[in-house]
């Protein structure tokens, strides 16, 4: 729902996309597609996708008319290498956990954009080598942006609790932070041994994103900085990161319910 939403998360997602450099193109690393394989959108004009169901028609009727770039997704495909990154042509799209967030930070849509696909059969020690290997991207003014949810616990929702977090919840998303801000990045590889893991991580679609901004943040050397916080009916974490943007921003105190979370953001 924060795609309809103005609140903290899309002010601050707002925010981020009237601080950064017009990038060439974007190539977001989204937890919705979530396959056996590592591919990237190759398509002049990807679609739309509205991959989730029960919501009001308003969301469906969004449309997030960015073109795409195959050129760029040929040196996505280049820099990996010798990791194999698939060109998809006509499969996939932009999904809601890309237009979500970038109907924010880049309203107009005019911006190529792209998608990356994270391969479920791999090991978080994979995600974070091929977010070490994008890092030249980023030097060809490509801004890469990683959409999910440090904590994503859908089973245990408690909609009392509409912005606040469990304090298991809370204790895994501030030591992930930490490792992120305080330099370690590398660290997040032997994150299942965390305590609270199993509880945050029930399925790794939504964690595996954070893997590559920290891939980023060890490439570069630098630390990532906390754009915005916060928690969702307990266990949803909405923490949104930087790597390498000079922002300072103080979200707005409002009231009421927050709305149904989309997902948060990690950009490098």
């Amino acid at each position: 729902m924060n795609a309809l939403e103005v609140n903290r998360y899309t002010e601050a997602w707002r925010a981020f996309g009237a601080a950064v450099p017009k990038p060439r193109a974007i190539l977001a690393i989204s937890a919705h597609w979530f396959i056996n394989a590592t591919a990237v959108t190759a398509m002049p004009q990807p679609r739309t996708i509205h991959d989730f169901f029960g919501f009001p028609p308003e969301l469906f009727a969004m449309a997030y008319r960015a073109p795409g770039a195959p050129e760029v997704a040929e040196e996505v495909a280049e820099v990996v290498k010798p990791v194999w990154v698939g060109l998809d042509h006509d499969s996939w799209g932009i999904d809601h956990g890309t237009w979500s967030v970038l109907c924010h930070a880049f309203p107009d849509a005019d911006v190529p954009v792209l998608q990356l696909a994270i391969d479920a059969t791999k090991p978080l020690a994979y995600h974070f080598e091929l977010g070490a290997r994008l890092a030249p991207l980023r030097d060809a003014g490509v801004l890469i942006v990683a959409s999910g949810n440090i904590v994503h616990n859908l089973p245990g929702v408690d909609r009392t609790r509409p912005e606040q977090g469990f304090d298991w919840a809370e204790r895994f998303d501030s030591d992930v932070r930490n490792l992120l801000t305080e330099g370690s990045p590398a660290r997040l590889v032997d994150v299942e041994k965390h305590e609270s893991y199993p509880f945050a991580v029930p399925t790794t679609d939504h964690f595996l994103p954070v893997l590559y901004l920290a891939g980023l943040s060890a490439a570069s050397g630098r630390p990532c900085d906390v754009l915005v916080g916060g928690y969702a009916f307990g266990s949803l974490s909405m923490a949104s990161l930087t790597l390498g943007i000079d922002l300072e921003y103080t979200p707005a105190a409002r009231d009421g319910d927050p709305g149904w979370p989309d997902d948060g953001m990690a950009s490098g």
